[in-house]
């Protein structure tokens, strides 16, 4: 999903509740900190020998060992995002990522697949992130090729 999407779905319920969800339906745990946001670009050789450049913003989050009971709403996640927005560029056409772990969810930097919302709470959809081969993925092998190795320059 992409920020300014994702900030579009907060900005349409700013006081539910805002609960990341694993695929399911496990919360990460309330009391949790919105305690980075970083503006990401990234740069890349893949397998085929192509370079690749993106931007991600991604938002980190944690659970403190006295968590209190409750959970961030939509508007103050966003009061802290449009304050960091005013001091680093973070570029809204960007995919979003939740970076996260606990014993519940294993350390990584999720994508967000959906954001739905019901009366009191706005629930994100939190799903692993998966690997791939953007060489195979661009078609740079041939077609039905299931080989791999055929595609790497390496």
């Amino acid at each position: 999903m992409k920020t300014n999407e994702f900030v579009a779905e907060l900005r349409a319920a700013l006081e539910n509740r805002l609960l990341f969800v694993d695929r399911g339906g496990n919360p990460i745990h309330a009391g949790y900190h919105l305690t980075e946001l970083k503006a990401a670009s990234l740069q890349t050789v893949d397998c085929g020998g192509q370079r690749n450049h993106w931007q991600e913003t991604i938002v980190q989050l944690w659970v403190p060992p006295e968590a209190d009971d409750d959970y961030m709403t939509a508007a103050k996640f966003l009061q802290i995002f449009d304050k960091v927005r005013g001091m680093i560029p973070l570029n809204l056409a960007a995919e979003i990522r939740v970076e996260y772990g606990d014993e519940n969810f294993f350390p990584s930097t999720y994508h967000v697949r959906s954001v739905t919302h019901d009366q009191h709470a706005t629930w994100v959809l939190l799903v692993p992130p998966e690997t791939t081969c953007k060489a195979r993925n661009r078609h740079a092998c041939g077609a039905g090729d299931r080989d791999s190795r055929v595609c790497c320059t390496a």
